[in-house]
C-alpha cells in the first residue's frame, strides 16, 4: 500500500487529534530535543494516538533493523536486531511503502518468530524517509489481530513526518550526522539509552557464547535538584557534562558508557575479572566522580551512588542483570542517605 494508493478519506482527521500533532510539534521545537529523544516522544505519542500496545522507531543498519526507541510492551526490546529480509520492516524500506499486517499468524511476509518474541499479531510500518530514500521506519503494534485502520495510518504519516524533520534538521552539518544523533546524548556526547542497549544485547549474545563475563554499572547523581533549585539549569548541565566526563575517563574503548536520561549513567565493562573486578572498577568511579566541581565562582559537591552486576553470577539475561545493577545501586543510595553538605 503506498502513499498515492492510500484511500482519500484518510487525509480528513479529527480535530483534537490534529491539535495532538500539533502540540507534538510544538513540545519538540520547544525543547530542543536531540533526534533521540525525539524518536522516543514519537513512539509515546504515537502508541497512545493510535491506541497501540506498543510503539518502535527502526533503523536500518547493514542488514539489519535495529529497535532505536520502543514504548508499551516493546520497550523492554530497546537495541534489538533483526534481519532486514524476511521482515515486514525491512519490505517497508526496500520498497519505500506503507505496510500493513492484519494477522501475524497468517502474512507470509513478516518475521513470525521476530512477532512471536516481542508479543505482537498485528502492526502498521511506515517509513521514514531521509534525503529521498526511505532509512527506517515507525511501527505501532497490538497483541490483536486487525488492529488498526486507515486513520491510524494517517497518523503515523504525519508522526513519521516529525522525525523525519528532525532527521534533516541533525543532518545540515553532515551527511552522517543524524544517526549519530539518534544514537547519542545531545548534552554529554555518550551513548543514550538505546544504544547502550543495543551494545548490551551484542555483548550478550558473545559472552554466552565464548563463556565470558561482563558487567553493567549503574551510576546515579546524588543532589542534583538542590543543586538545579539553587543555581540554575546551568549549573545542573554542568554536574551532568563533568560526570560524564569523569565516568568516561576511565573506561576502555571496548567498553560503553551511556547517559540513561537525567541524572542517571551507566556502563557496560565488556570484559571483567568477576565480582572482585566489577567492584574495583565501582570504587574507581565513586571516588573519581565524588570531587567538589567549581562552577562560576560556586563550589557544587559531585557525588554519585553506584552499583554493578555480573553475567553470569546475577543472571543470564538482561532484565535480571539490569534489576541487580539497580537494587545494589539503590541500596548504596539509601545507605548515603545525608552525605551531601548543603548547597
Amino acid at each position: 500500500m503506498s502513499r498515492d494508493s492510500l484511500p482519500q478519506q484518510v487525509d480528513f482527521l479529527d480535530g483534537k487529534t490534529l491539535l495532538e500533532v500539533i502540540n507534538i510539534q510544538t513540545e519538540i521545537v520547544k525543547m530542543g530535543v536531540s533526534l533521540g529523544s525525539v524518536m522516543a516522544l514519537v513512539c509515546e505519542r504515537t502508541q497512545a494516538l493510535t491506541h497501540a500496545g506498543a510503539a518502535v522507531v527502526e533503523l536500518a543498519e547493514g542488514s539489519d533493523m535495529v529497535y532505536r526507541a520502543a514504548s508499551g510492551f516493546a520497550a523492554g526490546q530497546l537495541g534489538l536486531r533483526l534481519k532486514r529480509d524476511g521482515s515486514l520492516s525491512g519490505l517497508c524500506v526496500q520498497l519505500g511503502e506503507i505496510m500493513r499486517c492484519d494477522d501475524s499468524e497468517s502474512d507470509a511476509r513478516v518475521d513470525r518468530g521476530a512477532c512471536r518474541k516481542v508479543g505482537l499479531r498485528s502492526m502498521l510500518v511506515v517509513p521514514l524517509q531521509h534525503a529521498g530514500a526511505a532509512v527506517g521506519v515507525l511501527k505501532v503494534m497490538s497483541k490483536h489481530s486487525n488492529g488498526f485502520g486507515d486513520k491510524d495510518v494517517r497518523v503515523l504519516q504525519l508522526m513519521s513526518d516529525l522525525i523525519a524533520a528532525s532527521m534533516h534538521n541533525a543532518s545540515t552539518v553532515g551527511a552522517d550526522q543524524w544517526y549519530y544523533q539518534a544514537t547519542h546524548d545531545a548534552l554529554t556526547g555518550l551513548a543514550n539509552r538505546a544504544l547502550f542497549y543495543d551494545q548490551l544485547r551484542q555483548c550478550l549474545t558473545i559472552s554466552q557464547r565464548y563463556a565470558q563475563q561482563f558487567a553493567i554499572i549503574n551510576i546515579d547523581l546524588d543532589g542534583l535538584k538542590p543543586i538545579n533549585d539553587r543555581y540554575g539549569h546551568r549549573a545542573g548541565d554542568a554536574v551532568i557534562c563533568e560526570a560524564a566526563r569523569r565516568i568516561d575517563t576511565i573506561s576502555r574503548k571496548s567498553d560503553v558508557t551511556a547517559r540513561m536520561g537525567g541524572d542517571e549513567f551507566a556502563v557496560l565493562l565488556s570484559r571483567v575479572d568477576g565480582r572482585a573486578g566489577a567492584d574495583a572498577h565501582c570504587r574507581r568511579l565513586e571516588s573519581l566522580i565524588d570531587q567538589p566541581l567549581d562552577f562560576e565562582n560556586h563550589t557544587l559537591p559531585l557525588r554519585a551512588s553506584v552499583g554493578s552486576s555480573v553475567f553470569p553470577i546475577d543472571g543470564d539475561e538482561i532484565v535480571p542483570l539490569i534489576e541487580k545493577a539497580d537494587q545494589v545501586m539503590y541500596d548504596a543510595k539509601r545507605n548515603r542517605k545525608g552525605h551531601l553538605a548543603p548547597v
